[in-house]
């Protein structure tokens, strides 16, 4: 019988992930967090590892609005920001983003919801350099096995805590941390036009693709033997080409090699510079 059970010992995990975000920050030698807050879960659980690793002192939520975004995400960020007793910020993107739409009034709503996640980490790094503080990510392994993210947007990052979390872990660990019942209970969504939600976008839900993922991935599962544990043939080949084409997203930059040591090829570490 395939095993399909992803769940996790919160304790365990919540150990290990702030044991994390507290050694990659300091060994940097900063001391301070700081994330985009969309009022989702992603990023929820992000800011409240932070402030369990950091203290509430050290950990600093940016709400970025577009004038397009739901009231509830603002109010949700919000609510966590008021729970934890965190710094929080908001600034509007739109007076960033409406110049660069209205270039081209007719461009698609993937474009638009690029432009606005690329425009929320510009925001985020700039105000990371005014806060002295770290960049922590939000995207969960779901999210980035599938590519779903925008590359050079929410995708960027300093550290990222959550990354090896799939979707259903995520909601898993969040609420054996108390995250409100409101941020975990409402459908997934970006908040990058109106009705949108992640599963609609990608046509299957989180339930359905993290336990393949989960074979694919963790167990090793090929194609076929994925078909064999249940899973429609076309589902499968779906998932498996939106993570073999999303693989550029989830690497640096390719570089050509001309000497004989090439930064992320032979010059992976400092580990003959006494670090």
């Amino acid at each position: 019988m395939v095993d399909l059970n992803l769940s996790i010992n919160t304790d365990l995990a919540r150990e290990i992930l702030t044991g994390f975000i507290r050694s990659e920050i300091t060994r940097v030698g900063m001391s301070r967090a700081i994330l985009n807050l969309s009022g989702g879960l992603d990023s929820a659980l992000s800011c409240a590892l932070a402030v369990e690793a950091l203290g509430a002192e050290n950990v600093v939520a940016l709400r970025l609005p577009y004038r397009a975004s739901s009231p509830d995400s603002l109010a949700h960020a919000q609510l966590l920001i008021d729970q934890l007793g965190i710094e929080g910020k908001t600034i509007d993107i739109t007076p960033m983003v409406d110049p660069l739409i209205e270039l081209e009034p007719g461009m698609s709503n993937v474009r638009r919801g690029n432009i606005m996640a690329r425009a929320r980490m510009i925001v985020l790094y700039d105000q990371s350099e005014v806060f002295k503080a770290l960049p922590v990510g939000t995207s969960n392994k779901t999210e980035i096995l599938l590519g779903y993210s925008t590359i050079f947007g929410d995708s960027a990052s300093a550290i990222n805590p959550i990354g090896d979390l799939y979707k259903t872990q995520v909601r898993q660990l969040s609420r054996s941390m108390d995250i409100p019942a409101p941020i975990i209970d409402k459908p997934p969504s970006a908040d990058l036009w109106e009705d949108q939600t992640d599963e609609k976008e990608l046509g299957f839900t989180y339930d359905e693709v993290d336990k393949l993922l989960y074979l694919l991935v963790d167990q090793r599962y090929s194609p076929r033997e994925a078909v064999e544990a249940g899973f429609e043939a076309k589902f499968v080949n779906t998932v498996i080409t939106r993570v073999r084409r999303s693989q550029f997203k989830r690497m640096q930059p390719p570089i050509a090699k001309v000497s004989n040591r090439t930064v992320g090829y032979d010059f992976l570490y400092l580990r003959d510079w006494g670090t």
